[in-house]
């Protein structure tokens, strides 16, 4: 029996299907894509007329004939529309308008760590009013995507769990839909990051991935046989708050000796803080005296220069995230494990450290062929992870 509402659901599907046919494949003639996608030529023919009534796409020349007329190609209309990628951390908001392609056309930030506001939500919709208000055609945006760090259910967009912004069950969806009268997407942030690689990134191919974000927090998104693993509540991947040490300290969770209170920026920031009081030597002295601050910048500029105190620091995150990791290699049997995140963003030395762990430490039968690499879009991997939320859904709804 056909239930009600599976003629829909399969146009949406073949929609979707033939979209990301043409952004990966276009130029193409619809005769191919009915091949490709082994969907009836009527059928293709009659989504791509709707999607180029969206300016989705358009056509673009002439094929080569096989005999008769030459058939006419198409291909994504990739800057007719657009959309807005929120990436939310503990310390600042990313904003930046994508095209369909997910390149960046216009990029800004704002620091939470002004206490000027008492709402992340009335802030994030004044600062979302303020960029909008830098575009003509609003009506051509697809829609908002906002990633968070913590625990997010991306279904009923809401942010369930974030202790470092002091959010709770926040119907952030509804709260945008409002205000702003456009679709708004929310999802956690290392899930924007998995989905962005997954479309976009240089690990396209893989099935069975895991990315690891390492800064202000530490979390993981799980990708298995070719579909991202949200847990029961949607809480899966906090890896951050994974236990290395009963004896270590309290963290915000309320646990105990969670690994994010060892390999986060705060945790590093602190440790770097307390050696320079103890007397070490580092050109990170001279840094923290002048500018009354450490910056994640500064401490990968140490890095590049061989400190030697920077170099034992990011030794030591390179350990213990290394342990949580061998746990995940062991757990999930990954084709690869990507680490982005600020702290892992341009630190080649830092993926080495931990690529030479792992394979000194995880069941060999785990490790053959296996690689931790970086993010394919170092700085901007968290705001691009924020779009490709919308995005997937757009091309890949078959992966959420």
């Amino acid at each position: 029996m056909v239930r009600k509402g599976d003629a829909k659901l399969i146009r949406e599907l073949n929609r979707s299907i033939i979209l990301d046919i043409i952004r990966k494949q276009g130029p193409i003639s619809r005769a191919e894509i009915s091949k490709v996608v082994q969907i009836s030529p009527t059928t293709v023919a009659s989504c791509i007329n709707a999607l180029m009534e969206d300016s989705l796409v358009m056509e673009s020349g002439t094929g080569v004939s096989s005999g008769g007329r030459k058939p006419i190609l198409v291909q994504l209309n990739p800057n007719d529309r657009f959309l807005i990628g929120v990436a939310v951390n503990a310390s600042k908001i990313t904003i930046a308008a994508f095209n369909l392609y997910a390149t960046v056309q216009k990029k800004i930030s704002h620091s939470l760590r002004n206490e000027t506001y008492s709402d992340v939500c009335d802030f994030l919709i004044t600062r979302l009013k303020d960029f909008l208000a830098g575009f003509e055609q609003k009506d051509n945006c697809l829609g908002i995507s906002i990633t968070f760090q913590g625990i997010v259910d991306a279904n009923k967009g809401v942010v369930v769990y974030n202790p470092k912004l002091n959010m709770s069950n926040v119907s952030l969806k509804d709260k945008i839909e409002a205000a702003l009268h456009i679709p708004t997407y929310i999802d956690n942030d290392t899930n924007g990051s998995l989905l962005a690689e997954k479309g976009y990134g240089h690990y396209q191919q893989a099935k069975n991935l895991i990315y690891v974000t390492i800064g202000d927090g530490v979390g993981a998104s799980i990708l298995v046989n070719d579909a991202i693993y949200r847990g029961y509540l949607g809480g899966a991947g906090e890896f951050g708050h994974t236990t290395i040490n009963f004896n270590g300290p309290v963290c915000e969770c309320g646990n105990i000796g969670c690994l994010e209170n060892y390999v986060s920026w705060q945790a590093t920031q602190s440790r770097i803080e307390e050696e320079l009081s103890q007397g070490k030597q580092s050109i990170l002295s001279d840094v923290l005296k002048k500018k009354g601050q450490l910056t994640i910048e500064t401490f990968h500029q140490a890095v590049l220069q061989q400190d030697p105190l920077a170099l034992s620091i990011m030794d030591n995150i390179a350990f213990y995230l290394g342990v949580g990791l061998v746990n995940i290699i062991n757990l999930f049997n990954p084709e690869k494990i990507i680490v982005g995140g600020e702290l892992a963003n341009n630190n080649p030395y830092f993926i080495q450290k931990l690529n030479e762990f792992v394979l000194k430490h995880s069941l060999e039968t785990h490790t053959e062929n296996f690689e931790i690499l970086p993010s394919s879009f170092g700085d901007d991997s968290e705001v691009i992870g924020a779009a490709s939320v919308l995005l997937h859904d757009l091309f890949h709804s078959t992966i959420r």
